[in-house]
Order: C-alpha cells, then sequence, then structure tokens
C-alpha cells in the first residue's frame, strides 16, 4: 500500500542537523515507532512530501532547509517579560528556571512553549523560536506500516482542526 492522503503512516527514523553526517537530534526506533495521518498537517508539509507514495519497507533519505522547515530563527521572537508574570505572592513559580520551556500564551490566546534564557530581578527572558528554528534537518529512515485509516482518526483530525 502507498502512501497517501488518509493513510496512517508508521515510520522509524533518525533526524540529524545539517546533513547525513551531522549531530544527532532524535531517534525513532522500530520499537516505538512514529505513526501519523497523513494528509492532514501533522507533520512539516515538505516532510509528507518526501514521503508519498512510498511503502511498507521502504527506506528513505532527505533534508529539509530550514526555510522549509521550522524556519529561520527570529530574533523578535526572543523578549524580556516583566518578572511579575512568573510570580504569585512575591514568589517566583518553581517551574521557571534557566533552560526550561514554559507553556506559555501570546495575546490571541495562541499556546507557545518558551525557553527560559535569563532570569533577572525585573524580567525574565524567553526565546519563542522552535528549538529547530534556523536548522537544516536531514532525515533518514524506514516507512513500517501504511493502512487505511479508520473513519473515526480521521474525524478525529479534521475535529482538530488538521
Amino acid at each position: 500500500m502507498k502512501i497517501e492522503k488518509d493513510k496512517v503512516v508508521t515510520i522509524s527514523y533518525t533526524l540529524k542537523e545539517s546533513d547525513g553526517s551531522g549531530e544527532v537530534i532524535q531517534e525513532v526506533n522500530n520499537k516505538e515507532p512514529f505513526s501519523f495521518l497523513f494528509g492532514h498537517n501533522q507533520i512539516l508539509p515538505q516532510f509528507e512530501t518526501e514521503l508519498i507514495e512510498k511503502e511498507n519497507g521502504t527506506q528513505f533519505e532527505f533534508e529539509i532547509k530550514s526555510e522549509d522547515g521550522y524556519g529561520e530563527r527570529n530574533p523578535d521572537a526572543v523578549t524580556d517579560l516583566p518578572i511579575d508574570l512568573f510570580q504569585k505572592d512575591g514568589k517566583l513559580n518553581e517551574h521557571v528556571q534557566l533552560g526550561h520551556f514554559l507553556p506559555m500564551n501570546d495575546a490571541e490566546g495562541n499556546e507557545l512553549q518558551g525557553l527560559v534564557l535569563e532570569i533577572n530581578d525585573k524580567t525574565v527572558k524567553m526565546d519563542f523560536n522552535h528549538p529547530m528554528a534556523g536548522l537544516d534537518l536531514y532525515f533518514s529512515g524506514e516507512v513500517i506500516d501504511v493502512r487505511e485509516a479508520t473513519k473515526e482518526e480521521i474525524e478525529n483530525s479534521l475535529t482538530q482542526g488538521n
């Protein structure tokens, strides 16, 4: 069965920075593979383009340039926020620590993840860039399974805005 819209695809892969000789960012093995509903915006569009029409057992290798992945780093996504946003009763929330990601919302209510870069008396410097922004990504792996999605899987994807 070939990968196409409304198929559930299961893959294993290694993700490296830049190219095949780059630093390993993530490994997903056959014991705990990654499954997704193809054609429903659950993964990077370029990732789907690279996998379309592949079949069970097919090996793959491809690169996704940063502009087709998570975009370039945006210096405007690094900002100082008032420390009182992170305090309760004058005490800093225990989760606000250097190097930690914090769930937050923007002015429109969209969920964001911010990385704590710096804490001082008045502000907390946060980086809202995606952790892989600015990186070229190199994937190598295998298609483990391709199957028809159930009606429920497709409906669930649609109700989640995908």
